[in-house]
């Protein structure tokens, strides 16, 4: 997937419906070693991931994603890369709102991933 003015319009949607209007976030797109030494270090799992959040302040965070991992991870589960990526912006808002990993967070991607692929996405 290229970054372009509708992917980055997609992205402010998805961030303004889950955090809010105030909230700055950064994205970042880093190699599947550094990646790996991050969720090593913070996750203190050693293994490459394809998706980190950290909040930085109260309205303002960044999200880390890995795309050779995240790639390869959009092949088990999604259609495509676009569908997996607007799950993993939507997973990382969700983290950086506070949500964890369980039945209520998949209840909320569920919600907001049909959402989204309903608006954006042709499948």
């Amino acid at each position: 997937m290229k970054t372009n003015d509708t992917n980055i319009k997609v992205i402010e949607e998805i961030k303004n419906d889950i955090l809010g209007k105030r909230y700055k976030l950064s994205f970042a797109f880093i190699s599947k070693p550094e990646i790996q030494k991050l969720n090593k270090k913070y996750r203190r799992k050693n293994e490459p991931t394809d998706v980190l959040s950290f909040n930085l302040d109260r309205n303002l965070g960044e999200i880390l994603i890995c795309p050779i991992v995240a790639k390869k991870k959009a092949l088990k589960f999604y259609p495509d890369f676009k569908n997996y990526f607007i799950f993993l912006v939507i997973h990382a808002m969700l983290h950086l709102k506070g949500l964890h990993h369980g039945s209520k967070m998949e209840e909320y991607e569920f919600t907001y991933y049909r959402r989204y692929r309903r608006r954006h996405l042709r499948s």
